[in-house]
């Protein structure tokens, strides 16, 4: 089965590496072209490089997902370049970790910037276009962190949760407008994010880094690391005609971390 979204223009926001990377030349590799999004001007200029060298489209755009004037000009880039967005993946993100009483406000703050603002400042920027058109597919890349909670990790899953609140109501809002948004939510993937978690882990247990990486393969039940590629997979097929009936869920990609 084939994936066709020749004519469709996507929008990948923290496309330079890891889940975003793997995305953007996905959806390139099923006929997209794609704007490729991210606050590093090499990685994603790099990223929209690889895609062209197999004769697909792609752009490179610079853009912090938190600050709305840069989203209005990402906006402005992508339509120059490409035409109204018709694909939405809200994938830029960060992480920390802490015990409560050591979480700073503007440490809680700086994630909902980016981990819940930057998806709903984007959904502004591109919705309108979509109702327009009658027609659009917005995927959050959430987390496990959106389904539960775990130690440490307030202010993270606060912003998951959030996202998948977003998902949710936009879902609802949108549905009788050919428009369908579902939040993906991976356990620990084999990116530079997850090696960040590794080091934190380092340094607060003091253990080595192979047994800190095991800690993490075993909440998968599955017994590894999930690839950035199954959960572009998952966002290519969702985008895809014959996915419209799946609209508001939040979907799993954790090896049966959650069942729920």
């Amino acid at each position: 089965m084939q994936v066709g979204l020749e004519g469709r223009v996507a929008l990948v926001t923290g496309g330079g590496r890891g889940i975003g990377a793997a995305t953007a030349r996905l959806l390139a590799e099923a006929g997209a072209r794609v704007v490729v999004a991210a606050r590093s001007a090499d990685e994603i200029e790099a990223v929209a490089q690889e895609i062209r060298r197999t004769g697909a489209s792609a752009e490179a755009a610079v853009c912090d997902v938190s600050d709305p004037e840069a989203v209005a000009r990402l906006r402005a880039t992508a339509e120059a370049r490409f035409g109204a967005v018709d694909i939405l993946v809200a994938n830029a993100g960060i992480a920390s970790s802490a015990p409560l009483s050591r979480v700073e406000l503007a440490e809680w703050n700086r994630l909902f910037a980016v981990n819940a603002t930057g998806p709903f400042l984007c959904a502004q920027a591109f919705v309108p276009g979509m109702v327009a058109r009658r027609w659009g597919r917005i995927l959050h890349i959430a987390s496990i962190a959106g389904r539960t909670g775990a130690p440490y990790i307030a202010a993270y899953a606060s912003t998951k949760h959030a996202l998948v609140g977003l998902t949710r109501s936009l879902a609802a809002e949108l549905a009788d407008k050919g428009i369908t948004v579902n939040a993906l939510c991976p356990g620990y993937v084999d990116t530079p994010m997850t090696d960040h978690s590794v080091d934190r882990i380092v340094a607060r247990a003091g253990v080595t880094a192979e047994t800190a990486r095991e800690k993490l393969v075993a909440a998968n039940p599955q017994r590894r690391l999930i690839t950035a590629e199954e959960v572009a997979f998952l966002v290519v097929m969702l985008c895809d005609e014959r996915a419209r009936g799946v609209n508001g869920q939040t979907l799993g990609i954790d090896g049966g971390g959650f069942l729920g």
